[in-house]
């Protein structure tokens, strides 16, 4: 909502990629950072394959732990040999994977950087450092304060609309615009 007093947080997107008993984590999906994929690949010493990539920006996913990458993007079904001869299977191409609902995954392990940099590697994904965090019942309280909105996540807003739409696209889906929506909190009269 415009009322948080959070930089961090202010006009951004969360992308909610896990919530339960033990709290919430997400990424902010609308605060590029200066470094592009390219560039990160670089200082990583693999090369990107992926011109679909180079110009990428690695997005500043949230305060925590942002020495650290997260990759979401979405599922791919690996192949598991079975009495019927080759099935898919749910089990995840990559070393540290947590699915999340709707069809995507969470990737935290650098198997999947490799796989990008040889030109692999899922087709829609989304580069962050840092993510979200919040305390068993902090989010539910934040939301009870009229401090978020919630929406149920559309994944072209994340992968496939520019950064600067992605907060009024946010919104829309609320039937919502930025204009007439009031500082602290539901529509202004």
């Amino acid at each position: 909502m415009p009322s948080m007093d959070d930089a961090d947080f202010e006009k951004t997107v969360v992308f909610v990629f896990d919530h339960g008993t033990n709290g919430a984590a997400g990424l902010v999906i609308n605060r590029p950072s200066e470094s592009s994929i390219q560039q990160m690949f670089y200082r990583m010493d693999l090369d990107l394959r992926r011109q679909d990539l180079l110009s990428t920006p690695v997005f500043n996913g949230g305060p925590m732990f942002t020495d650290r990458g997260f990759v979401l993007h979405e599922a791919q079904d690996t192949l598991e040999h079975g009495s019927e001869g080759f099935v898919p299977s749910k089990a995840s191409f990559w070393m540290s994977t947590l699915e999340v609902p709707g069809g995507l995954e969470m990737t935290t392990s650098r198997d999947v950087l490799e796989a990008l940099s040889s030109g692999a590697g899922p087709q829609k994904m989304f580069l962050a450092l840092g993510y979200a965090a919040w305390q068993a019942g902090q989010l539910e309280r934040e939301i009870a304060q009229n401090d978020w909105l919630t929406v149920p996540a559309d994944h072209s807003i994340i992968f496939d609309l520019p950064v600067t739409k992605r907060y009024s696209a946010a919104l829309s889906l609320l039937g919502l615009d930025e204009i007439t929506l009031a500082p602290s909190g539901g529509m202004m009269q």
